[in-house]
């Protein structure tokens, strides 16, 4: 099938490829509410109906209509050409990925979570990361790598772990981390229409989520743009930044602490490289303190690189020390009341803007 698909577009201008919109959406006409599942499943859908060039690759992703179900009905509708299952070597398919790429195609990869594509890291970053700078842009690989993220429920310590930081560091790479089903919807297809390879982070606990969505995210030509975040919640106090469910905790605790008085500006990421620095520096500018949240490990995490881009660009701006919120820095536990520990929580995001806010006793003092 690779094969053949390959001859039949090797003759085909790499013009026609299509260009991402870059355009920001709002729920500004918000009136349908669509699950994250529905949201990815629609986007895979609309985009191998619009480019016969894009085709599905991963375990269970065909017969079985996905381990999540986020490809349902898709190997009926397109074929077992264009929805293949592959056997469980995970280096064995994303290799052939990659090398589908190089010839023009557009796989999307699935990986049944990222912490099965430790198997296949030198593909993704040696053999797809690489390859765009190292041919003098003569061979672009336009993939796209998908699937759970992070911490789920019970799953011990090698199936809990989050990737953004991981492949955040390496340059070539695009990473997505979608937190609704706006985000899922127009950041999969921002994924897919880049003409570079993309780490594309979902949550497996928001799956079964129903977001608000607007008749244009609905809209077959709807896509945001990479590298750029949202301000979910204006406030003036405190800036907080976050990424996929974090996002979720980080607007609770803002509900909570406007009770108190304390108005926090909320930041869904999106887009984890590149960066949007200018979106969270501006922010902090405004409120004189940051807060980062992120289910990963605090050494060298997604919160490290935000917190040093203030001290380096805004530094001046800051009334109080930045504060990380991140996960434990130990493997995750497999008891569930270890593992909640390991795990930021809601509670840790408000003592953290408290203590921000001078409306607590710092850390330093309680030591």
């Amino acid at each position: 099938m690779l094969a053949t698909a390959s001859q039949r577009i090797l003759g085909q201008s790499f013009q026609n490829i299509r260009p991402a919109v870059s355009v920001l959406r709002s729920y500004s006409s918000a009136a349908k509410q669509i699950t994250v599942r529905d949201a990815l499943n629609s986007a895979l859908d609309e985009e191998m109906s619009a480019d016969p060039k894009v085709f599905l690759m991963g375990e269970e992703v065909g017969e079985y209509q996905g381990a999540y179900k986020i490809t349902k009905g898709l190997l009926e509708k397109y074929g077992p050409e264009r929805v293949l299952d592959t056997p469980i070597t995970e280096a064995g398919f994303t290799g052939i990925g990659v090398g589908a790429a190089y010839y023009g195609l557009k796989p999307v990869v699935e990986f049944m979570t990222f912490n099965f594509s430790m198997q296949a890291i030198d593909h993704i970053i040696n053999s797809a990361a690489k390859s765009n700078y190292m041919s003098a842009g003569q061979i672009s690989v336009p993939i796209v790598f998908r699937g759970p993220n992070g911490a789920a429920a019970g799953v011990g310590a090698q199936h809990s772990q989050c990737y953004a930081s991981w492949y955040a560091s390496c340059p070539g790479l695009k990473v997505l981390s979608p937190y609704n089903s706006e985000d899922a919807r127009g950041l999969l297809k921002a994924a897919i229409r880049d003409p570079d390879p993309v780490v594309f982070l979902e949550n497996e606990l928001l799956y079964g989520e129903s977001f608000p969505v607007s008749d244009e995210v609905l809209d077959s030509s709807f896509c945001l743009p990479i590298g750029k975040a949202k301000i979910e919640r204006e406030g003036k106090d405190v800036t907080i930044t976050a990424f996929s469910k974090m996002v979720g905790y980080a607007l609770k605790a803002a509900e909570i602490l406007e009770k108190d008085g304390i108005y926090a500006e909320v930041i869904n990421l999106r887009s984890i490289r590149p960066l949007d620095r200018s979106t969270i520096n501006a922010s902090v500018r405004k409120t004189n303190r940051l807060i980062t949240v992120e289910e990963g490990f605090p050494q060298h995490g997604v919160g490290a690189e935000i917190c040093a881009s203030v001290v380096e660009e805004s530094f001046a701006y800051l009334d109080a020390p930045v504060e990380r919120i991140a996960g434990a820095d130990v493997p995750m536990p497999y008891a569930a009341n270890l593992e909640r520990l390991a795990v930021p929580q809601i509670e840790d995001i408000i003592r953290a803007a408290k203590r921000a806010c001078y409306r607590s006793v710092p850390l330093a003092a309680t030591a």
